[in-house]
Order: structure tokens, then C-alpha cells, then sequence
């Protein structure tokens, strides 16, 4: 019971590391998609950004 609760905090404390590390960038792509509305490329990075919000929701 005592590692599973290790490998639970574990888990938990990985996953807010890796969102926390990841929101810069996601901010930086959001305020790239803001600034260039008709680039082409903003597909793209706003199919990342869509994808990052739906793994923080499903991590939360």
C-alpha cells in the first residue's frame, strides 16, 4: 500500500511538473495565433494548444 501510494504522488507530481514547464510555451504559441489570425501555419500550433488544454483537463 506504501508504494502505491509513492507511486501515486509520483505520478501526480510529474504531471504538474510537465504542465507547469509546458505553459510558457503554450502561452507563446496562443499569443503567436492572436497576433498572425490568418497565417496558415496557426493550424498547426492551435491544434497543439487544443490538444495541451484536453490532456490538462484530463489530468486534472
Amino acid at each position: 500500500m506504501d508504494l502505491l501510494l509513492w507511486i501515486t504522488t509520483g505520478f501526480m507530481l510529474i504531471g504538474l511538473v510537465v504542465l507547469v514547464s509546458m505553459k510558457k510555451g503554450m502561452k507563446s504559441k496562443v499569443a503567436f495565433i492572436k497576433e498572425n489570425m490568418e497565417d496558415e501555419e496557426n493550424l498547426s500550433k492551435a491544434k497543439s494548444v487544443i490538444w495541451w488544454i484536453w490532456g490538462t483537463t484530463a489530468w486534472g
